[in-house]
């Protein structure tokens, strides 16, 4: 009887601390919400996400982003440099999903005194790819199907709204003009990549991070790599992988921006030495954009290029300079 009466006082206990912390960090992030001015302090961990950002918010935010062009989100320890400048943040958004893993206790505690939303959290987890690594996780890759990304924009607007309830409809205005943007992209997408010929609508980069891509746009996609950049092709997956780029004719693989290619040109090499003359096709954003100021520094740009290169690489019909004739030709 008495370790029973310890228990029910010790659950008593816990339940109203949580309580207790709850109400805290809710008082916390309502404080933080009614003194915000304008500019909106705003951090963003990723290129893709801070691109959102700027497109809702327009002039009434500064946006920030702690990743740039070639930075890998999986691999990415925050400095103290970027817990100051969340710490100083009116509101952050983050992907979600362990893209920022090694994050995942500094943003914990910055839920605690400021708005903290991840930008997937809209996306059902019926729909999500399973990590195949890594048991009970998912595929973090949202940004690669246009669709799915297009709940992100939700996201973001949503929270701006209630950060700032007087700039609510202004959001919801800029929102809609960027997802009317995003639906022109997808069906862009969706159009040049029903040209590839059935026998080579293969894409083989160098990690797992086009699956949402190849759902959505009828693909297959194998990567060297898993899902996360931390892990590393071993000698089994890279013969594997040339046996089936030897079997089925493959010919072109795909670099990416922010992956060492060392696996891709083993595959490349052991091909090679079996007779079958693989090129890479082009260099692919995946985890990062392309350099700031540049079409390809936008979250469009990055799908048109990456789409258009990986048309025309695998002998399909789409425009050499992309979707709205902006596409750079370096990296291809």
């Amino acid at each position: 009887m008495k370790k029973l009466i310890v228990i029910i006082v010790t659950g008593l206990y816990i339940a109203v601390t949580l309580l207790a912390c709850g109400v805290e960090e809710d008082a916390a992030v309502a404080a933080a919400a009614a003194a915000v001015e304008y500019p909106i302090d705003i951090v963003a961990t990723t290129g893709m996400i801070g691109d959102i950002v700027r497109q809702v918010v327009a002039q009434n935010g500064s946006v920030h982003v702690l990743m740039g062009e070639e930075i890998d989100p999986h691999l990415y320890r925050p400095t103290r440099a970027d817990i100051a400048r969340m710490q100083r943040a009116d509101i952050i958004f983050y992907n979600g999903l362990h893209l920022e893993g090694r994050m995942g206790d500094t943003l914990i505690q910055l839920a605690r005194t400021r708005p903290v939303f991840a930008v997937t959290e809209l996306v059902d987890e019926a729909i999500l790819l399973e990590d195949q690594e890594y048991e009970a996780a998912f595929d973090p890759h949202l940004w690669m199907d246009v669709s799915l990304w297009m709940k992100a924009v939700e996201v973001v607007t949503a929270a701006l709204s209630e950060l700032d309830p007087a700039g609510a409809h202004e959001y919801r205005s800029n929102a809609d003009a960027y997802l009317a943007e995003l639906e022109t992209l997808d069906d862009y997408v969706r159009e040049i990549m029903a040209t590839i010929p059935r026998e080579r609508r293969t894409l083989i980069t160098a990690h797992d991070a086009f699956g949402y891509f190849g759902e959505a746009y009828d693909i297959e996609v194998i990567g060297v790599q898993g899902m996360s950049t931390e892990s590393e092709a071993g000698l089994e997956e890279i013969n594997s992988l040339v046996d089936y780029v030897v079997e089925n004719e493959v010919a072109a693989v795909f670099a990416e921006t922010t992956v060492p290619d060392r696996a891709l040109m083993a595959v490349i090499e052991g091909a090679a030495a079996r007779g079958q003359r693989v090129q890479i096709g082009g260099e692919l954003f995946s985890d990062a954009m392309g350099a700031a100021g540049s079409y390809e520094g936008t979250y469009v740009g990055m799908i048109d290029h990456n789409a258009t290169t990986v048309v025309r690489a695998l002998g399909g019909d789409a425009p050499e300079r992309g979707l709205h004739g902006r596409l750079s030709l370096e990296n291809r």
